[in-house]
């Protein structure tokens, strides 16, 4: 059976799934949403000047905040609905940034550079091996050149 989750390469590196990320970082993003809109909701709702009054304002807001848009179309005006924008765009920048690198990987083909570097340490020793048997056999044909 296929493993949906990580692959691992002929060097024994566990290798995930860049679809398998993306879905769990895009699902724990709107989770995170979701449950902060709750909070956010109960702090605005009562505050004086409020102009988030609804689940979808305060999830419409902390989404715009993790994205760092923040179109300012919704704010929070208590404390506590500020100290939960901002929780959300700290989040948010490094989910959102997340999910934007492995976009970019996925898209612009950049390679995993340990494994490149394992790679390379491969060929290296299989060269280093080869030269050595060279030298050996140089050393050698050295031995019966001068015996001669």
């Amino acid at each position: 059976m296929k493993n949906i989750i990580y692959q691992v390469d002929h060097y024994g590196v566990r290798n995930y799934r860049t679809g398998f990320l993306t879905l769990i970082s895009v699902g724990l993003l709107y989770l995170i949403i979701a449950l902060l809109s709750g909070l956010l909701l109960m702090f605005e709702l009562d505050a004086p000047g409020a102009n988030i009054t609804s689940f979808g304002d305060a999830f419409w807001t902390l989404q715009m905040s993790a994205s760092t848009i923040g179109f300012g179309d919704f704010y929070p005006v208590s404390l506590g609905g500020r100290t939960v924008v901002a929780v959300m765009f700290y989040i948010g920048v490094g989910l959102v940034g997340f999910i934007g690198a492995i976009i970019a990987d996925r898209v612009l083909g950049f390679a995993d550079t340990s494994i490149k570097n394992r790679e390379l340490r491969h060929q290296n020793a299989e060269i280093l091996a080869h030269n050595q048997l060279l030298e050996k056999k140089l050393d050698r044909l050295i031995e019966r050149l001068e015996q001669r």
